[in-house]
């Protein structure tokens, strides 16, 4: 045999993972973030209807997250775009514009979206709560929507490579 050639063996499997599996891992493991942390809000706003918490502590903890919580569906929206997902994005659109409103129509001189002088007046604690359970339903349904894709997708990529029966029949 010469040098220069190399014996073939079978077809090694391609290893590198694809920009459309790492968008839909992504976007997994961000809105799985997401549902966690209403859940933590949802929490912590019925601990403060119960009085487990006053209205000082609870604002406190819930507006920490406002922004993060921002931050990372604004993230998933634009990595949506940047990618070609044009339908993912325009699905993630309403909730992204919600969120920028509500944290765009803090009041000035409240202490963020979640004031402690405010939450119990005109049903706010009730809103809060109300848009905590919608958001963790969105993010529920797009979780399984995420994940369809995510399978689809390495479903068409078939990572795993066909055998050759040439072999096998002496061919």
């Amino acid at each position: 045999m010469d040098e220069g050639m190399l014996e073939e063996g079978p077809p090694q499997p391609d290893t590198s993972v694809s920009l459309d599996t790492a968008v839909f891992v992504f976007s997994l493991f961000d809105t799985g973030a997401l549902l966690f942390l209403l859940v933590y809000y949802v929490i912590t706003l019925s601990d403060l209807e119960c009085d487990y918490l006053n209205a000082q502590q609870c604002c406190y903890r819930l507006n920490l997250w406002v922004i993060p919580k921002l931050a990372a569906h604004l993230l998933l929206s634009l990595v949506f775009l940047l990618t070609g997902h044009f339908y993912l994005f325009l699905a993630s659109l309403p909730l992204a514009a919600f969120l920028v409103r509500e944290y765009v129509k803090v009041p000035a001189g409240n202490f963020g979206v979640y004031d402690p002088t405010e939450i119990h007046r005109m049903g706010q604690l009730k809103a809060h709560m109300r848009d905590s359970v919608i958001g963790m339903g969105y993010y529920l349904v797009f979780f399984f929507i995420y994940l369809y894709c995510l399978l689809t997708h390495l479903l068409r990529s078939n990572p795993v490579p066909k055998p050759d029966y040439a072999d096998d029949i002496g061919l």
